[in-house]
């Protein structure tokens, strides 16, 4: 299987793809091979294929920590609609029944699943433990493995608990993959997870494809929201509704991201409800809906409040 004609053939298969992109045929074949492997890859890189097609090929389940349930979802359902068997992702959070845990638990035991999605929450409770004693697994894939670094932008107690829980549940190869780390925050993921020799594979954070531009503000934003609101966001979205200066991208009616950092949503919606033209609210309020809303934007406007 990881010879280059059959991992092209896979691709192809799985994934509709012709070639791989940028490291991702080396972090494949590090990972078949058993090797605990470190990638740092920017936003659309690719990182997720690099867990999923040796998971699709190796024997046993693959075990995917991610602290997103709408990513969790959103991953899940792709790969169920590139295989012929439904059974072959299945996620495991709070949103669940017992009687939908229940059926995961049999397509796993039966070999049908391939990626069982989990938060870390979930791995750590003592059922789950217990339950992922008694199966085959092929690796441990820590998304967003950044979560674990107490010098990151994102620290989750929950993920410093993740290596302890690999040792109860039986070692396998780990693969931690983030877009956003710093040296410090790279090795302080690399000990904690008990992977310092793992190889590593850095991308470049250039995306030719995108287009950045800064513009200065002249007014502060109290000015802004009590003066002229609907005047700077007449101007934000004509710029948008223009390509963004570059005239490309698909219709801003069609597709519109609005990124609006305001302190994690706190008292957005009584501040600024009915400051912009439709009079919308579009604070993000968690994780998930944040996610959502980036996985359907074509293009972002980040403005500050």
């Amino acid at each position: 299987m990881k010879n280059q004609q059959t991992l092209l053939e896979n691709l192809k298969y799985y994934f509709g793809f012709d070639t791989f992109k940028g490291d991702q045929e080396a972090i494949i074949r590090n990972l078949l091979d058993h090797k605990d492997t470190f990638v740092l890859m920017p936003t659309g890189g690719g990182k997720s294929l690099c867990y999923q097609l040796p998971a699709l090929l190796m024997e046993g389940t693959a075990i995917v920590i991610s602290p997103l349930i709408a990513l969790m979802k959103n991953q899940v359902d792709a790969i169920k609609h590139i295989s012929d068997d439904d059974n072959v992702a299945h996620f495991i959070n709070s949103s669940l029944s017992k009687a939908s845990i229940t059926q995961v638990k049999d397509d796993i035991v039966a070999g049908r699943t391939k990626l069982l999605y989990v938060a870390p929450e979930s791995l750590t409770k003592t059922e789950y433990v217990d339950f992922l004693r008694g199966i085959k697994i092929s690796f441990y894939a820590i998304d967003e493995a950044h979560c674990i670094s107490e010098w990151g932008h994102d620290f989750r107690p929950e993920y410093r608990n993740i290596r302890p829980i690999i040792n109860k549940i039986g070692v396998a190869p780990i693969i931690a993959l983030t877009a956003t780390a710093t040296d410090k925050v790279r090795i302080d993921i690399k000990k904690n997870l008990g992977i310092i020799d793992a190889a590593e594979f850095k991308s470049s954070f250039n995306r030719p494809n995108l287009y950045y531009e800064v513009r200065p503000k002249t007014k502060g934003h109290h000015q802004v929201y009590q003066d002229q609101p609907r005047q700077e966001w007449h101007h934000l979205l004509s710029f948008a509704q223009e390509g963004g200066g570059v005239g490309r991208g698909a219709p801003y009616q069609r597709h519109q991201g609005v990124c609006l950092p305001c302190g994690y949503g706190v008292g957005c919606a009584q501040r600024y409800s009915g400051r912009f033209p439709d009079g919308a609210n579009r604070c993000h309020r968690s994780y998930d809906s944040l996610w959502n809303g980036y996985r359907q934007a074509r293009r972002a406007l980040c403005h500050p409040l």
